[in-house]
């Protein structure tokens, strides 16, 4: 969801830049900061970019600079000069001081000499300058997020194929360890001295035990989410919250795997696997 974009567009002889930076959110979570004489386009600016842009804490700045050449944007109020001087004169007189020999330091010092000629802040021509800036830091902004998520599918890509070869590591040693379990048992009951030894029941609490350690499900639907994970990448746009909860499941079973594992070889395997799948987590808050 990061990126940035910048748009400019010219009217009434000013420039109008729009800035759009964006981080990772998990909703959208939008700041602006637009000039006084552009907030009633705030609103529809806003909309835009949430139509757009959907998730990530978004940074939108407006700024207005007036062209190279073009008019001046303030005049000297020369009534408001006059009236100061006419009475700056009739106090002189009544107080029988002389007047100033240099007006105009005096004059330049009062409130309200200079005007301000502000342009039609929401005109048409205005309008339609501020909303082309606007399309334009989105597209930019936008660009920069495609390129971010072709780079991160070739990411999840790598990183869910480097699980699931590790998957298939886990095979082997899976399979070795019932007998090995079932020998270790029978190698510690035969040291235990007693009288008679139900063969039955020994059998059943051994069935019990080894399919407490039975990993094939696990093994499956952490394939499963493997696919699944692979399948989402390839939908439609927008499944960065199911990429999430796809990978919080993952981890449920890799985690359950570890627990069952038994074995120390199987468990540096899921070690291997979490590492991995903390990275997928870390990165997938990135997309869209």
């Amino acid at each position: 969801m990061t990126g940035f974009g910048k748009g400019v567009a010219e009217a009434n002889n000013k420039k109008y830049t729009v800035e759009l930076k964006s981080l990772n959110s998990k909703q959208l979570d939008m700041n602006s900061r637009v000039p006084h004489q552009l907030r009633s386009l705030e609103l529809d600016m806003r909309a835009t970019v949430a139509r757009e842009l959907q998730r990530g804490k978004v940074d939108m700045i407006v700024t207005v600079e007036a062209l190279p050449g073009a008019p001046a944007q303030v005049q000297l109020n020369l009534p408001v000069l006059e009236a100061y001087r006419r009475q700056v004169s009739d106090a002189c007189s009544a107080l029988g001081v002389a007047e100033p020999a240099d007006w105009m330091p005096l004059l330049m010092r009062m409130p309200d000499v200079m005007v301000s000629e502000q342009a039609e802040e929401d005109s048409d021509a205005v309008r339609a300058a501020v909303t082309a800036a606007l399309n334009e830091a989105i597209a930019g902004l936008t660009a920069h997020r495609r390129a971010e998520g072709e780079r991160l599918e070739l990411f999840f890509g790598e990183r869910i194929t480097g699980i699931s070869a590790l998957l298939d590591e886990v095979v082997p040693y899976a399979n070795e360890r019932v007998p090995a379990i079932r020998a270790r048992i029978e190698e510690a009951i035969a040291k235990i001295p007693v009288a008679e030894l139900d063969k039955g029941r020994l059998e059943q609490e051994m069935i019990f035990y080894i399919e407490k350690l039975d990993v094939n499900e696990e093994q499956q639907r952490l394939a499963q989410h493997l696919r699944y994970f692979m399948e989402t990448m390839d939908a439609e746009p927008g499944q960065g919250k199911k990429l999430g909860f796809v990978a919080q499941e993952m981890g449920r079973e890799i985690n359950t795997l570890g627990s069952k594992s038994n074995h120390a070889d199987m468990q540096r395997i899921v070690v291997q696997m979490k590492d991995i799948l903390e990275q997928i987590k870390e990165q997938v808050l990135n997309v869209l």
